[in-house]
């Protein structure tokens, strides 16, 4: 237990720390060595390109660092920063997913905004960036996946902020109204995992915000279903 714990605020810590230590606000570096080396082995094709990118924070990091059978069993990439906001992401975004061509980016992002990991931001704003990001997505001919906001309750490293639960289903409804509108598919994480206060329970994330093993099993079983019908 505690080693997970230590696991998860190391992910999130690197991820602050890396962005804010060279200047590289938006962390260009932490999966340029990874991208170019995808990309030559595809050219010379001793690979074939990814089947989905998933674009995202410390959770989506976490998953692939720790469920790794998942992502190569179905030749899936991991493209989660610790610590990032939508901003971030989609300054990146064309590096970390259009570059490599996949026929899917599955984008969970929008809590560490609520957080305020980078300021004040309001909630249309939070989903503006990423519907900006399923806009490239889409023109290049990329099939978008936008996933719930996961539960939350509270943030252990912002307890100032108040009405979370609230906050992150507002969120939520935005991105579920939009998907519907703009012909992507919505993956609703927040209604199998939440727990009576709208926060996560022990079982399924440790800090409240972080997925514990039993948690990515959840996540893979309702996401695998819906990749599969694309």
């Amino acid at each position: 237990m505690k080693k997970a714990i230590f696991l998860i605020a190391a992910i999130f810590a690197m991820g602050i720390a890396s962005a804010q230590g060279n200047h590289d606000w938006a962390n260009y570096g932490r999966y340029s060595e990874a991208n170019a080396s995808l990309k030559s082995r595809i050219e010379a094709g001793s690979e074939q390109r990814p089947d989905v990118v998933f674009m995202g924070n410390s959770i989506t990091q976490g998953w692939a660092d720790g469920h790794p059978n998942f992502f190569t069993d179905n030749n899936f990439v991991g493209r989660g920063i610790g610590g990032q906001v939508t901003a971030q992401m989609l300054a990146r975004f064309r590096a970390d997913v259009l570059e490599l061509e996949p026929r899917a980016v599955v984008i969970l992002a929008g809590t560490n905004d609520i957080a305020h990991n980078q300021g004040f931001v309001t909630i249309e704003n939070i989903a503006g960036n990423i519907f900006s990001m399923a806009d490239l997505a889409k023109v290049h001919g990329i099939e978008v996946v936008l996933c719930s906001v996961l539960p939350a309750a509270e943030y252990p490293w912002r307890p100032e902020i108040t009405d979370v639960a609230d906050k992150v289903q507002e969120l939520n409804r935005l991105l579920r109204s939009w998907a519907a509108d703009n012909e992507c598919t919505y993956v609703d994480f927040w209604t199998p995992m939440a727990d009576e206060r709208g926060g996560l329970s022990k079982e399924l994330a440790i800090d409240g915000i972080h997925p514990t093993s039993a948690g990515y099993d959840l996540m893979e079983a309702v996401i695998i279903r819906i990749l599969r019908s694309e």
